[in-house]
């Protein structure tokens, strides 16, 4: 392991170093993959998760229609056939086990579980019905048990002219999955109701907002570019949201540089009757949301970008009509009941992993991931931040710095006898085999099943033997 002696990586008891991982996604499955993959400490991981199916972010959060991108779950799965590693699902931490308990039978927990929660404008409206988190939306149209169907699919079932805050992957993603056409979504996994509510929206403009100039812009170039792939939607850019002053087009570095040079070449495209205008604006801060029963329009002020890169008003307004409006400006992470996150960064108060309690590093508590360092990076960049977590853990190992559990009994033994209904990894191939035998019966590879009930039904109509495999 990177960083720690081959001398100090040796084990402290006969048994193996147990350690719970919290939260399946790929923070998760990367720290259990970097504890599982070194040969100097016998570990034994368990990696919980809320829901009954792994992968976090892989399945839930990436957009059904980057095929290759949800493809990575093949390759996270590799961990979960590991026998050092045991997938335990549908076991929420605060209600079917509280971190007290969880520690009795570990000697140290890794926290894993992202950051869910999203961030608010903070401006007059945005409680009306019609104003969504991207959250909301994404967790949708990806098959999220946890998402609020009528929420949604009232707001998209009106959605004509759609407000996109925000000018991030995520944002795109929404804007872009909101202008496709039914034929293109057709071979996602998207639950079939989601399908069906986006071939009737009536969906005809979608305006994607940035509040300061392209420079500033977050998403990459790949997504960008991907707009302009839509069969029946046309992109739309203002060539005056583009104009840079001679200084800051000489500072620009080459991410920002090809975005430019995608978007100059939209400039002259002109919409047409029959296809969805995807306008990309930018300088244009929303200041309200106006409606009274619901969202009917964003009110939006005219901005310029100072040297340090903040947003500054001039004066000029004007009102976007809105059926629906979307906020992506960012994510958060909540606590979970018994850890301590900082209000402010929406992160767990950690040093290099490991967890801090009132400023001193709490023994056998660890973090990585999104709810270590906040929503930043690609999927891959969990990998490295895990591996330096676990280092970090195993090196404590290694000093006797970590308390070993006291409870020997088996953890999913100890969640069943209480009543809970642990899904492991035998559980989760029958939700798998489920999907895609559901997918086939409309000429599809797969079909997400979205219900928890659905998910767990297909679990118990499986025949997965007496004995709960691994």
């Amino acid at each position: 392991m990177p960083g720690v002696p081959d001398s100090e990586l040796r084990p402290t008891t006969a048994r193996p170093l147990r350690v719970a991982v919290i939260g399946a996604g790929p923070a998760g499955i990367y720290a259990a993959e970097a504890l599982a993959g070194q040969d100097d400490v016998p570990v034994a991981v368990d990696l919980i998760d809320r829901l009954p199916t792994p992968f976090g972010l892989v399945r839930h959060g990436i957009a059904p229609d980057h095929l290759k991108m949800r493809a990575l779950r093949e390759t996270l799965h590799r961990t979960l056939d590991d026998e050092r590693v045991r997938f335990v699902g549908n076991v929420e931490i605060g209600s079917d086990l509280t971190l007290e308990e969880l520690r009795r039978h570990v000697d140290a927990v890794v926290y894993t579980y992202g950051a869910a929660g999203d961030r608010r404008l903070g401006i007059e409206g945005e409680e009306l019905p019609g104003s969504l988190a991207a959250t909301d939306v994404v967790a949708w149209y990806c098959g999220h048990p946890d998402a609020d169907r009528p929420l949604v699919e009232a707001a998209v079932a009106r959605a004509r002219d759609v407000v996109v805050i925000g000018v991030g992957n995520v944002a795109l993603d929404v804007a872009r999955v909101l202008s496709r056409s039914p034929g293109e979504l057709a071979t996602t996994d998207m639950p079939q109701h989601v399908l069906d509510a986006l071939a009737a929206a009536p969906v005809g403009r979608v305006t994607v907002l940035g509040r300061r100039g392209p420079a500033q812009a977050t998403f990459t170039t790949q997504e960008l570019r991907e707009l302009d792939t839509l069969t029946d939607a046309t992109v739309l850019v203002d060539p005056a949201d583009l104009e840079l002053d001679p200084a800051a087009e000489e500072a620009m570095g080459r991410l920002v540089a090809r975005n430019l040079a995608v978007l100059r070449g939209w400039t002259g495209h002109v919409g047409s009757p029959g296809r969805v205008s995807l306008r990309l604006r930018f300088h244009a801060r929303p200041v309200r949301l106006l409606g009274r029963d619901r969202v009917t329009g964003v009110e939006v002020e005219r901005t310029t970008v100072d040297a340090d890169g903040r947003a500054t008003g001039t004066g000029e307004f004007e009102v976007l009509p809105a059926d629906l409006v979307v906020r992506s400006v960012g994510y958060r992470g909540h606590p979970l009941p018994g850890l301590p996150v900082d209000e402010r960064s929406g992160t767990v108060p950690n040093e290099g992993g490991r967890v801090l309690r009132a400023g001193t590093v709490s023994p056998g508590e660890y973090v990585a991931g999104w709810i270590k360092r906040g929503p930043t990076g690609v999927v891959g960049t969990n990998k490295h931040d895990a591996r330096e977590t676990v280092a970090g853990l195993l090196a404590d190992a290694a000093a006797g710095r970590l308390q070993p559990g006291g409870d020997v009994d088996d953890l999913v033994d100890s969640l069943v006898a209480r009543g809970a209904e642990p899904v492991l990894l035998a559980d989760w191939r029958a939700i798998d085999a489920a999907e895609v035998a559901l997918g086939a019966t409309r000429g599809r590879p797969r079909t997400t099943l979205h219900e928890r009930a659905a998910l767990l039904a297909a679990v118990r109509t499986a025949v997965t033997g007496s004995a709960r495999p691994r």
